[in-house]
């Protein structure tokens, strides 16, 4: 007799959505290696590529659609951003304020105040609420590390006297962008208020606080607790705790990336510091890529030119303030025009951090053209900052300062302090 046909239990049948997400992921990684590739032989940044892929395969374009819903990849993108932070601190050193003493402090504090400040007045001028132009302040305000990183090794400045200040005034960028971010936090969480407000910013200052005395005294014991000959278990360690820590941190109000930050502060200064820089590279490059893949995915090409006329008019604000800073550091250096143009268009490129503040804002429920003119204005600069950075010579022409007067040689600055 022929037994009745029975239902294949579920645990059997393969969902649908899981092969896309995974067709999903795996032509996000492709679609961006392609352009990459292609953006490299021009000399272009990696990052606006990124963002290009996730734009032309995203559901807003025509054609190939590999993700209908961004949010499929939200964990990815965020493990990505968690990454790209844990990285940057990890090269980030304590000493590195210590080295660069009161000069790298004026160049970085008016650099700050140039371009956060304009940032700022940019957004008020703009309309679109006070929130808004908090958020405009940074992302108008913060260079893009990894951008300016890319351009100082592709144009072969590592070297230059310049170099030590551009690096110096990221570093101070760095620590405004972990204080400005717990200050954000607790405003765009919209709280009930001002006590409320007070409330959930002493918390995120309190924990912020907290981490930084855990990077500063509690280097040794970290270093104990994670060092081990391994290179799995170094990776699982130092992958748990960052991840881990970013979680905590959104329960204190600070963001997840700060968090990943300050882990990356401790761990860089411990035994293990160089193995961890080198085994997280790769991680953070993939997962980086998925950040601003799924970012893209997000963008209607449709929106921007609603914001085309704002997005201009920021990158040109950017571009004169980025002018003044570069002067303003060559005269605290006694720069020449050349160096005070390296720095000007070397610190140009505007990248991740903004996105961070576009991720931030639309969580927030903020004005909706917040994010089609972040994602225009950082596409345009992060492809002008490298091509203006390898025509940096034109810009001197016209620069003020003495001619045929270099940056000092490094010797002569052993003094001073850089």
């Amino acid at each position: 007799m022929r037994r009745p046909d029975r239902a294949r239990p579920d645990t059997e049948v393969r969902p649908i959505g899981h092969a896309d997400t995974l067709i999903a992921m795996g032509g996000a990684f492709l679609a961006a290696a392609v352009l990459a590739r292609l953006g490299g032989r021009i000399g272009l940044p990696t990052i606006p590529l990124f963002i290009l892929a996730g734009i032309l395969l995203g559901p807003h374009t025509p054609g190939v659609v590999l993700l209908s819903d961004p949010h499929d990849l939200e964990m990815l993108s965020a493990l990505g951003l968690v990454l790209l932070l844990f990285y940057l601190g990890l090269e980030f050193h304590l000493d590195d304020l210590k080295a660069g003493g009161r000069k790298m402090a004026l160049a970085g504090g008016a650099y700050l105040v140039l371009n956060v400040g304009a940032g700022l007045g940019f957004g008020f001028a703009l309309g679109w609420g006070t929130s808004e132009a908090l958020v405009l302040a940074g992302v108008l305000g913060i260079s893009s590390s990894a951008i300016v990183t890319k351009v100082l090794v592709d144009t072969g400045r590592l070297g230059n006297p310049e170099t030590k200040p551009i690096l110096g005034i990221i570093v101070v960028e760095d620590v405004f962008l972990a204080l400005y971010l717990a200050a954000l936090q607790p405003i765009l969480s919209g709280a009930d208020s001002l006590a409320s407000a007070l409330m959930d910013g002493g918390k995120a200052f309190g924990f912020l606080l907290l981490l930084a005395l855990a990077a500063r005294f509690g280097t040794r014991v970290v270093g104990r607790f994670i060092n081990t000959r391994d290179d799995e278990l170094l990776v699982i360690s130092f992958l748990g705790a960052a991840v881990f820590v970013a979680g905590v941190s959104e329960w204190f109000g600070v963001a997840d990336a700060i968090g990943a930050f300050m882990v990356g502060l401790m761990l860089g200064s411990t035994t293990s510091g160089e193995r961890i820089l080198k085994l997280v590279h790769p991680l953070r490059d993939a997962f980086g890529a998925i950040f601003f893949f799924a970012f893209g995915l997000s963008i209607d090409p449709g929106d921007l030119p609603t914001v085309l006329w704002p997005v201009l008019a920021a990158v040109v604000l950017t571009l004169v303030m980025n002018i003044l800073a570069g002067l303003a550091a060559a005269k605290v250096y006694d720069f020449g025009p050349g160096p005070a143009a390296n720095i000007s268009t070397t610190l140009l490129a505007r990248g991740e951090f903004a996105l961070i503040l576009a991720t931030m804002a639309a969580a927030a429920g903020l004005d909706e053209r917040l994010s089609p003119f972040i994602a225009g204005y950082v596409l345009l600069l992060a492809v002008l900052g490298p091509l203006a950075a390898g025509r940096s010579p034109l810009l001197a022409r016209v620069l003020p300062g003495r001619r045929g007067v270099p940056a000092r040689p490094a010797e002569e600055r052993v003094g001073a302090g850089v």
